[in-house]
């Protein structure tokens, strides 16, 4: 049809060819990876803050862990139904949207008197988070396709940190402010991102790269990864990277809190400050993509990320093992995140909504698997079980990769 292809080509133009209007600086980059970081933290603030909230409105223990379960059931549901928008809609605009309701729904969980008040706004706040992903795929657009590995590595720099520093900054605020001070510190956070970002975005980006009605935008994502063999294999490669990160993160909790450590939350959260190095993979891993080292990148990650294990399974023994595990997992997950996140937009701009919403898809599944599977095998068998699950996640990716030619 000439009307899409006439969309698309403007669309490219703005995105970083030769004759665009808009120039991608490297201080608009940084404002992409603040906001995305900011807005994904919201996925995480709770989970340090459940028992003080259990306590507030007196809810039961699985009534209080269903706050955790409904904000990552909204996020999932988001990925699905709105991050697909910014295929349809001006990007700008939809961020800025999104953003304004993420303001609404954190100031309904801050002001929230019984728990069905509470739940609601934690699930549409896990809803509306996704604006992370439209973030990405929008900076993903505005970037020349030659820096575009680099772009996307620096933007999800600020989610890597987003998520690492969630539960740290939550539990400080709690402590000096109460839990309700946490959301809406974030909701003001977020208020000032949204004008910011009104301000700072282009107001013309192109028209619109497809014509299709809300229902086929749905289904055209399902439709993609029946014709896109990359973006299936890439999808894999995120369902289980993120299925053996969460392995680590969900189940490390439980070996530190027990002899010979007895760590307290506190001690335990501060780790994961520690994964922030995972920040230092995403925007090398970007720079090798945009070098044509893609699949040296993931390869190199994947053997990472499966050798990481031998030292995670000294945790009991010695922290310095621990800490030399996170740092070589965290580095792996996010070189191979990044690397994927780059290589699908590059097979269809105009369709990159869709695509990094399909792909986030699977690493919501790939994280809820291995949250469930850590906690439920530790109970059974015990930390060196839980390092063998998350070795034979990143092994199977290896393998995958060993026998693929993406």
């Amino acid at each position: 049809m000439p009307g899409n292809g006439e969309a698309v080509t403007r669309r490219t133009d703005v995105g970083g060819g030769e004759g665009s209007a808009y120039v991608l600086s490297r201080g608009v980059v940084v404002l992409f990876a603040v906001a995305c970081g900011a807005a994904v933290a919201n996925v995480y603030y709770s989970q340090p803050l459940l028992v003080t909230m259990g306590h507030d409105f007196a809810m039961s223990p699985a009534l209080v862990g269903s706050v955790v379960t409904l904000t990552h059931v909204g996020y999932g549901l988001g990925l699905f139904l709105l991050v697909p928008l910014g295929d349809l809609a001006d990007r700008r605009r939809l961020i800025v949207a999104q953003l304004l309701l993420l303001v609404l729904a954190l100031a309904v969980v801050a002001a929230a008197r019984t728990a069905a008040v509470l739940l609601v706004g934690i699930a549409a706040t896990g809803l509306l988070a996704v604006v992370t992903q439209t973030l990405v795929a929008f900076a993903a657009s505005l970037a020349p396709p030659a820096g575009r590995g680099r772009v996307v590595g620096l933007v999800t720099s600020g989610v890597v940190v987003g998520i690492l520093l969630a539960r740290t900054a939550s539990g400080l605020i709690a402590d000096l402010a109460g839990w309700r001070a946490v959301y809406l510190t974030s909701a003001a956070l977020t208020a000032l991102l949204a004008l910011v970002l009104y301000r700072v975005l282009p107001r013309h980006s192109g028209a619109p790269p497809t014509t299709l009605r809300y229902g086929q935008l749905l289904r055209s994502t399902i439709t993609l990864f029946a014709q896109e063999r990359l973006l299936r294999l890439r999808a894999l490669f995120g369902l289980l990277i993120f299925a053996a990160f969460s392995t680590l993160w969900s189940g490390v909790a439980l070996p530190l809190s027990e002899a010979p450590y007895f760590l307290s939350h506190g001690a335990i959260g501060a780790l994961g400050l520690i994964g922030v190095v995972g920040a230092l993979a995403a925007t090398v891993a970007g720079r090798l993509n945009d070098r044509g080292l893609s699949r040296w990148t993931t390869g190199t990650a994947l053997g990472l990320l499966t050798v990481s294990w031998l030292p995670l399974a000294f945790t009991r023994a010695s922290l310095w093992a621990l800490v030399v595990g996170v740092i070589l997992l965290d580095l792996a997950v996010q070189a191979v995140h990044v690397t994927s996140q780059t290589l699908i937009y590059s097979l269809r701009p105009d369709a990159g909504s869709r695509l990094i919403g399909g792909y986030m898809v699977f690493y919501s599944i790939g994280s809820a698997t291995g949250a469930l599977a850590a906690t439920s095998l530790y109970t059974v068998a015990g930390w060196g079980a839980v390092c063998v699950l998350g070795a034979a996640f990143s092994a199977l990716a290896l393998l995958v990769w060993a026998f693929t030619r993406d």
